[in-house]
């Protein structure tokens, strides 16, 4: 089985965020970046199916130089190769367009993404590749098993969970519960030492345009401030509470 694990390379979600060129780009200057914790989940599933039936797997990014290093992260937790793509992924469809091309060249038999990057938070890319290669589909996706060509997948819908069964070739939207937190990978010194010597391939992109561009960032409205009560003063808390804060 050929597994392809797709990876965002996201701010660590305790960076501080800024954004630069009135507000149009974002400031890159101080932030962490990590593997988007949704791929992370697949891409130590895609490991476990590595070890116990004998799967091969690739890693790819869409993406600029700086996101080698997530991509060899994910070498030395397991992946046998890794592919990154040469573009700014900024466009959803876009992102999906260059994905397709490597599933397309490669033959692969199931492609894990994360159901959305930390980023963007678009949440498209795995329906939208899905949909332009005709495979089938499960988003929210939570649980996996593989036996020969049939696949039973486990996911998350509005008060509870679902099971289905379907077919290779699969594309899930991964998220938690594909493996536990207490399951993820950190890399030891033997893997990160085997990474240096595994294929890191460089795709130019194909000519596909962006469809959406970014106008402006804003950040939230900061919190206002906080009014300190004393437990002993309860009339002037209905106060506030009736008349400034207008609540009750």
């Amino acid at each position: 089985m050929k597994i392809l694990v797709c990876i965002s390379h996201v701010p660590d979600t305790t960076s501080k965020i800024n954004f630069t060129n009135n507000d149009t780009e974002f400031d890159t200057n101080g932030v962490q970046f990590v593997i988007n914790p949704n791929d992370e989940f697949g891409l130590t599933r895609a490991v476990w199916f590595k070890e116990k039936q004998g799967a091969t797997v690739t890693v790819v990014n869409v993406g600029g130089t700086d996101a080698e290093a997530t991509l060899r992260k994910a070498l030395a937790i397991g992946a046998d190769e890794a592919i990154r793509i040469n573009a700014n992924p900024t466009d959803g469809l876009f992102v999906a367009k260059q994905l397709v091309e490597v599933v397309k060249q490669g033959g692969y038999d199931l492609i894990i993404a994360g159901k959305e990057s930390l980023d963007y938070n678009g949440g498209m890319v795995p329906g939208m590749m899905a949909g332009l290669l005709g495979y089938n589909f499960v988003n929210s996706c939570t649980g996996l098993e593989i036996d020969g060509n049939k696949a039973t997948a486990v996911r998350e819908i509005d008060g509870g969970k679902e099971t289905l069964s379907t077919s290779l070739p699969l594309i899930i939207g991964g998220q938690k519960g594909l493996v536990e937190e207490k399951d993820l990978r950190i890399p030891n010194m033997r893997g990160i030492m085997m990474a240096r010597s595994k294929a890191l391939a460089v795709n130019e992109p194909t000519n596909d345009s962006n469809a959406t561009q970014a106008v402006k960032f804003e950040k939230p409205a900061p919190k206002s401030a906080v009014k300190l009560i004393s437990p002993d003063n309860l009339d002037e808390l209905i106060n506030l509470l009736h008349n400034e804060a207008k609540v009750i």
